[in-house]
This record gives structure tokens, C-alpha cells and sequence, in this order.
């Protein structure tokens, strides 16, 4: 078995991509509600900040940060994976070892993360978050994309409505985070 290893930095921020298992369903756009109830349930335990997060119909990408002195992020993203599965109706197609497990067939079960190191990362990441929806042709401008935290940005002036990502993000476009 592969040794993951992920990088703990207590009161870190983190960047992270977590796909459904079957990337051409809609899931996650369909069940939107059901994602904010599981995210807000699990905040509401285990506290953590959102600084960015854009929900497509196959995929997520999030950055977070967490309290001082905790590090916990993967037991996070069970406990949202746990919710949302249970709060969904059951039409996956389930492969042998997952039926055996008793398991659903919904998210892969892995995830993505990156540890944010600086400021221009940071600032790179949130970018490339926001941008999400443009790069797989979902919409033509951020601001048309109603699952992000884009608008939250904006409301608050952080960037402009009519917002052109960053050289950092575009270098994350190139180099395929997806």
C-alpha cells in the first residue's frame, strides 16, 4: 500500500482538490445543499476557516486555515465526505470491494493538499480557486458561478466583480492542479 504522507502545520492554511469517485456526475452541484449542511455541520464541531472554495459538479477546491495548534484537516474532510454521502439517495454504481465494505461509491478516497507557504501562494491559490469554474468552461466569468466564495470576495472589495486571475494562478492553470 502506497505510504501518503501529508504535511501538518498546526494553524495552517491548506489548499485542496476532493473529486467524486465518478467524475462525470453532477453530484456536488445537484445535492449543493446537502454539501453546505455537511460543511456547516462540520465546522460547527470542528472549527476551521474558509478563505476560498469552489464547488463544480465533480470536484471541489478549498483553501482553509486552521486553528492554532490544530492540524487535523483529513479527519475534516471524512466527517464532510460522511455527511453528504448519507444525506444523498443511493444511485451509484458500487464496484465489488466497495459493495463489500458496505461502502458508497461517491467520493475517491483520497484528496489533494497542498500546504500554503507565503503570501504569493496564497494569493496564487485563492486565484486559482476562483477561476475554476472558467477553466472548465462552466462559465465565462467568475462572477457567474454561483458556488464560490468569489462573491464573498467581492462583497467584501477584495477583488473587483470583473476580476482577471493572477500570473501566479495562471502558472496553476498551466501546471494542472485538477
Amino acid at each position: 500500500m502506497p505510504d501518503y504522507r501529508r504535511n501538518r502545520v498546526p494553524g495552517g492554511t491548506y489548499f485542496f482538490t476532493v473529486n467524486l469517485l465518478e467524475r462525470r456526475r453532477s453530484l456536488l452541484t445537484e445535492h449543493i445543499d446537502a454539501l453546505r449542511l455537511a460543511v456547516a455541520k462540520v465546522k460547527a464541531a470542528r472549527p476551521f476557516h474558509i478563505d476560498a472554495w469552489v464547488v463544480l459538479p465533480d470536484h471541489i477546491h478549498a483553501v482553509w486555515t486552521l486553528p492554532a495548534q490544530d492540524c487535523d484537516y483529513s479527519a475534516r474532510w471524512k466527517d464532510i465526505k460522511t455527511e453528504f454521502t448519507k444525506a444523498i439517495p443511493k444511485t451509484e454504481t458500487l464496484s465489488p470491494v466497495r459493495h463489500a465494505r458496505g461502502e458508497r461509491g461517491i467520493w475517491q478516497r483520497r484528496f489533494w493538499e497542498h500546504t500554503i507557504r507565503d503570501d504569493a501562494d496564497y494569493a496564487a491559490h485563492v486565484d486559482y480557486v476562483h477561476f475554476n469554474p472558467l477553466k472548465h468552461g462552466f462559465v465565462e466569468r467568475a462572477v457567474d458561478w454561483p458556488y464560490s466564495s468569489f462573491h464573498r470576495w467581492v462583497a467584501h472589495g477584495h477583488i473587483p466583480a470583473d476580476w482577471v486571475m493572477s500570473s501566479g494562478a495562471s502558472e496553476l492553470v498551466k501546471s494542472g492542479e485538477d
